[in-house]
């Protein structure tokens, strides 16, 4: 068997393996806990209710900051404070925080200069007075009874450090933003799930999480030099000892980009995150007392090798077109086989993800011609988005503040 058979080989069978990982992963997660947690649930918080501090970071926020502060204070919690922190906004995102604090007299509101998420959360941190710190992010919509179920998880053990809500896309007015509908369930949450059977969380995310303050206090609370917090901060709470869990019940409704442009720069800056995580808690994570990380090691460090070998194989396959004659090429019988298995299990991660999602977003289902097109789509992107960002990863100075502007981002589906 030649080289590029066994490139081939790996191209095809990695997502295979994964998808077939993911979605065992995610029927084990549902079975063994989800199904089993009530929904909708109804808390009877008492006086001993531990104090939660909502972190706001918000940078030209303008055109959400109204909405995303009015249902904050809708939710269904007893003991509750919020943080808005303007990052340097050049609308009027300052004014309207203003404005919203005069309606909100529980609303605190910080200003600074622009220094990119994880400075303004770090500023509010040294501000708040709760035991639990939830962050959101500017332009979403929490569910109400979201940090209810998130504070469950620190009352029932006190290993827990960190929760990673349910993310839901809001924006499903174009071909793109209702295929990211599909991801955010048959990838991102199953994904989830499958992480949290075999112990480690990559990524809590940054759009809805909450954690344990004194947790955040023993770590420094978040680098400010990573282009991704949310991926930095997970990795550093494990490494540290702490538990991240996943809370499918936390629904948090976001806004997501709906053009193919906005979309790949977005992914381009999770890849990048993903890849200076790796790099910097490399040597801490091979340590035995870390060993847990190894599995989670092991799956990141396949997926680059994946992305260069699928670029190999086609620079292989080119190289054999334009200078021999007998050009090397995938038999009818390899494309057939393997071909048909991928579509299957593509299939099967759809349905399986989708019945579980469909528990807490019923509208899912009117997304579904174009969801069962996403995990190919997903395999594409994620190819072009490491392999142009691991080397910016490798290459970005340690220490520099990064700050972003938030991609595009679509008309509303639906008002929650």
């Amino acid at each position: 068997m030649s080289i590029p058979d066994l490139l081939a080989i790996f191209t095809f069978g990695y997502p295979i393996t994964m998808a077939t990982i993911w979605i065992c992963g995610g029927i084990y997660f549902y079975v063994h806990w989800e199904r089993k947690q009530p929904w909708p649930a109804t808390y009877s918080w008492g006086g001993d209710a531990p104090k939660v501090t909502i972190l706001l970071p918000c940078f030209n926020e303008s055109g959400n900051i109204d909405e995303t502060v009015g249902h904050l204070f809708k939710q269904n919690y007893p003991c509750l404070e919020v943080i808005a922190i303007n990052d340097g906004s050049t609308d009027n995102t300052a004014e309207k925080l203003e404005a919203l604090q005069l309606s909100f007299p529980e609303l605190k509101v910080l200003h600074q200069t622009n220094q990119g998420k994880a400075s303004a959360l770090n500023n509010g941190l040294k501000y708040a007075s709760g035991e639990i710190i939830v962050g959101i992010d500017g332009d979403a919509v929490l569910d109400y009874d979201a940090i209810g179920y998130m504070v469950g998880h620190f009352l029932g053990s006190p290993r827990v450090s960190g929760v990673t809500g349910n993310p839901r896309v809001r924006t499903r007015s174009t071909i793109i933003g209702k295929i990211q509908t599909g991801e955010f369930s048959s990838i991102i949450g199953l994904i989830k799930r499958a992480q949290r059977i075999y112990g480690m969380v990559f990524t809590i995310s940054g759009v809805v999480c909450a954690f344990r303050k004194s947790a955040l206090e023993a770590i420094g609370g978040w680098n400010t030099d990573m282009v991704t917090e949310d991926i930095d901060i997970s990795w550093r709470m494990q490494l540290a000892g702490g538990q991240v869990r996943y809370e499918p019940r936390a629904l948090c409704w976001v806004l997501m980009p709906e053009t193919v442009r906005g979309l790949f720069r977005q992914r381009l800056r999770w890849a990048q995150g993903g890849g200076e995580v790796f790099l910097r808690y490399f040597t801490a994570s091979l340590k035995w007392e870390n060993r847990r990380f190894w599995i989670l090691m092991g799956d990141y460090l396949l997926s680059v090798i994946w992305c260069y070998s699928v670029l190999l194989l086609l620079g292989w396959w080119a190289l054999g077109v334009l200078f021999s004659n007998g050009a090397w090429s995938l038999s009818d019988s390899f494309l057939h086989y393997f071909g048909s298995t991928l579509v299957a299990v593509s299939f099967l991660q759809f349905v399986v993800s989708f019945s579980i999602d469909s528990r807490y977003d019923r509208e899912i289902f009117r997304c579904t011609y174009w969801c069962i097109w996403y995990p190919f789509v997903y395999w594409i992107l994620n190819l072009a988005t490491v392999i142009i960002a691991f080397p910016r990863a490798i290459m970005r100075q340690k220490g520099c503040n990064a700050t972003w502007k938030s991609p595009d981002r679509g008309e509303l589906f639906h008002e929650k």
